[in-house]
């Protein structure tokens, strides 16, 4: 059951983010910090379906990730659901259309190596 929480967390992590980065990328910059811009950027958060979808699936992954607690130890559920950070660079990539450097490629190496060293 644990690998089932583990997938589950991930992958609604994933699409979490996904949806809440397109949905944010569409409203544009934040540059009006007054009660009048903070309250449009609130009611375009709860209204747009992107960032909607995101939330809730950011939710399941809350949610998924309490389970996981609830059969492993905090040491192990904490790194392995580090392959998030590996499928959103990837996923940032052909869905978002994002550059992403060499850098940032080679740190998405490095924490799959940690995952591999933690899981084993």
């Amino acid at each position: 059951m644990k690998w089932t929480w583990i997938v589950i967390t991930v992958l609604s992590g994933t699409v979490g983010d996904l949806l809440s980065a397109k949905g944010m990328a569409i409203h544009g910059e934040i540059d009006d910090f007054g009660p009048r811009g903070m309250a449009s950027v609130m009611r375009y958060i709860v209204t747009h379906p992107l960032v909607v979808g995101g939330i809730f699936a950011n939710a399941i992954a809350f949610f998924s990730f309490m389970a996981l607690l609830s059969v492993s130890d905090l040491s192990f559920a904490v790194p392995v659901t580090a392959l998030s950070y590996i499928i959103k660079t990837i996923c940032a990539k052909w869905f978002l259309d994002e550059c992403i450097t060499w850098r940032r490629w080679a740190g998405a190496v490095l924490v799959a190596i940690g995952i591999v060293l933690i899981s084993i």
